[in-house]
Formats: structure tokens, sequence, C-alpha cells
């Protein structure tokens, strides 16, 4: 088996949830576009991603080397392209590279730009790709259905009591330790996966697509329209429809949530609500790192995209196509703008940086309540992003 290297494309389309980790480690679906390609393969990969992520994300490159691009969701007819590639030789799709085979002086030199000297082909089908952020919550539902037969093939689910109203329990999978009581679930719709010692609180009403990742909580009373995926160590209340959350997030009280994404270490405060549907009925637009404006999306439906780190207060109000970057503070009254910055601070009134010293004791403490530490190697991550974000005073 070959070597398995994710390398970026799109990281900047991908922003701002591609400023704390490789475009292979988000999630959509019920894994991680990483832990999808693992499974495919039966192999670990490493990563060829930014030079400030390297040192938390390392690369590994070895005689034979299978590098895939971090963009692309594998499924059987792709996997089986891919099995018989040669070394030397690589498929791509309407011009863009999709993976190569290479050997460790050949794979450092394609990783520098160089690409002529690969034999390239097309693949027989489009492959499933997540080229911009409001593709995590529209392709969830594709994802989430490819994750699902992966994760439970095989596999006998666990069962759920009598306390629970069930739809199509054919289509539920309940991993060990999970706890479900007095919910309603519907899987007519989609699968719904429950991870393991993740719980439904009495009251929750959920229906499929979904997945609640591990150690996650739906609180009591819960809405949830699929597709929708709530990543590990998460809880999450209220109404939620369409939206993915990648971990250790929090949206914990009632509020709307709605064709959204939420990156890691997010907390979203009581009756916080995001508008996913502008008042004309018209195309959303959405802020672009690359083009450094709003550019339209082609979608009707677009609510919340916010990046690691960033919080909001109680009774936040986010209008239609909103871009929240990497540890923004924000509160008060009022519609904040469209796009807010990284280390904002402030909300409809005015806004300030967020100074890098409170944001980092922020983030040690949230992350010391999970009983995990800080490591140097993250701070470096989020003062690489703190020098490179404008200031405004």
């Amino acid at each position: 088996m070959s070597n398995l290297v994710l390398f970026d494309n799109r990281h900047i389309d991908l922003l701002p949830l591609t400023f704390t980790r490789p475009v292979a480690e988000i999630r959509v679906g019920i894994l991680t576009i990483t832990q999808k390609w693992e499974r495919f393969l039966g192999a670990s990969a490493s990563y060829a991603t930014q030079d400030y992520l390297q040192p938390k994300f390392p690369l590994i490159l070895k005689e034979d080397n299978l590098l895939v691009s971090g963009n692309v969701l594998p499924e059987e007819l792709l996997i089986t392209q891919i099995k018989l590639l040669e070394v030397g030789a690589g498929f791509k799709w309407q011009g863009e590279i999709v993976c190569v085979r290479l050997n460790e002086l050949d794979a450092r030199r394609f990783l520098n730009g160089e690409v002529d000297f690969v034999t390239m082909r097309n693949l027989d089908a489009e492959p499933i790709t997540i080229n911009r952020p409001y593709d995590i919550f529209r392709l969830n539902g594709v994802a989430l259905e490819l994750d699902f037969k992966q994760v439970t093939k095989g596999r006998k689910s666990g069962t759920l009591s009598a306390s629970n109203r069930v739809v199509a329990p054919e289509n539920i999978f309940v991993e060990e330790g999970a706890i479900v009581e007095c919910a309603i679930i519907n899987a007519s719709t989609g699968p719904v996966y429950i991870g393991a010692d993740a719980e439904i609180m009495e009251g929750a009403i959920v229906r499929g697509p979904f997945a609640l990742c591990e150690h996650s909580v739906l609180k009591m009373g819960a809405k949830i329209y699929g597709p929708t995926t709530i990543g590990p160590y998460s809880k999450v209340g209220g109404e939620v429809s369409n939206s993915v959350i990648f971990g250790m997030s929090n949206k914990a009280h009632d509020g709307f949530l709605g064709n959204s994404v939420l990156g890691e270490w997010c907390n979203l405060g009581a009756d916080t609500n995001n508008s996913n549907l502008k008042n004309n009925y018209e195309e959303v637009k959405l802020w672009s790192y690359r083009e450094d404006h709003f550019v339209k999306t082609g979608l009707q439906f677009c609510g919340l995209i916010m990046g690691d780190h960033s919080k909001c207060g109680i009774n936040t109000m986010f209008n239609t196509g909103t871009v929240v970057g990497v540890s923004a503070n924000i509160y008060g009254d009022g519609f904040p703008r469209n796009f807010i910055p990284s280390f904002s601070w402030g909300g409809a009134a005015s806004m300030i940086d967020y100074r890098i010293d409170k944001a980092l004791q922020t983030a040690e403490r949230v992350w010391a309540r999970r009983g995990i530490e800080l490591s140097q190697v993250d701070q470096d991550i989020l003062l690489h992003i703190y020098n490179n974000t404008p200031r405004r005073n």
C-alpha cells in the first residue's frame, strides 16, 4: 500500500475554516475527509499543508506515495481507479489534479509545484469535492450517506429503548455507550448515526440524515432537520437545519442555526439566531478571502460560516450569508456586518481588535475545561493568523 499524503487544495477558498487546519481536516458527513481516506485505503495519512500548520500536521514521505487532493471525498468508483494507478501517473478532473502516485523525490518536486513530469489521465466520473465553505452543508447529505455505509458495514447497531418513538429503525445506527430516551427519530428521510457515548435527551426531535458524533449531547426539546452533523464533544439545543458543527463547539440553547458551518471551539450564546434566506429571496453573496469582496454563491439558502475559537453573546443576530473569522468575540444588539475578520471584538455598533494575549488566555481556559492543554504549537498557529490579519488600531 502506498504512503497516503493529503495535500491542500482550495485552502484560500475554504477560509476561514482552513486557517487552523489542513483542507482534509474538514468534517463533512460523519467523518473528516482524512478519516474517510484512511478508512477506504486502510492507511494513516499525513499532510502537505501551509507552512505554519505543518508543525501540527506533519508531512511524511516514503519511497511510494499516493498524494490526494485534500478537498476530494472518496467513494467506491474513485477508489477503484486509484488502486490501479501506477507510479509516475495521476488523475485529474477538469484541469484540477485529484491524485498522483510518486516516489519520494518526485513527490517533493510535485509539492514544490512541478507537475509536467507526471502522466495525467482524466477520471471516468466527476469526483465529489469541497471547494467553498458552503459546499460543506450543501453536500453534507451525500457525505453522510457515504460515511454511514462505511462506518456501519458489517456491524450491528445498539438498540434504542421503548421510550423512544422511531420511524425506519433499520436506518439508525447506535454506537456503544450512547444514551437515547424519550426522543422522536425519523430516519425514513435519511440515516441517523449516534456516536459512542453521545446522548439525545428527552423531547428531542430528529429528522435524518443526521450524525451525532462521539461524546456529543443533543439537549432537551432540540429540533434537528437533516442533513445535519454535530461533531465530537459538542452540545446543541434549539433548532438546527442542514448545518455542520466540526466539534468541540456549543450551541447549547434555543435559537436557530440553518445552512451553516461552525468550526471547533465555537460558542453561540443563548437565543442566537442566523438568517439563511434573504427577505427578497435573492441569491446569497458570501465573503471571499481570495477575491477580498463578496461573491455570488448560487444559493438561495446560506447562513453562517464561523471559524475556530469564535464566540457570540446572548441574542446575537447574524444576517444571511455571514462569515466570521477565527477567534472573534461578538456581542450587542443589532445585526453585525456580514464579514467579521479574525480577532474582532464587538458588534453592530463598533468593533476593535481582540488582543492576542487575551485571545490566547481565553483559548487556554476553554481547552482546559476539556482537559486539553493549549500547546505552544497551537498558540503559534493562532499568533500567525493574528499577525496576518489587518489591524484596526
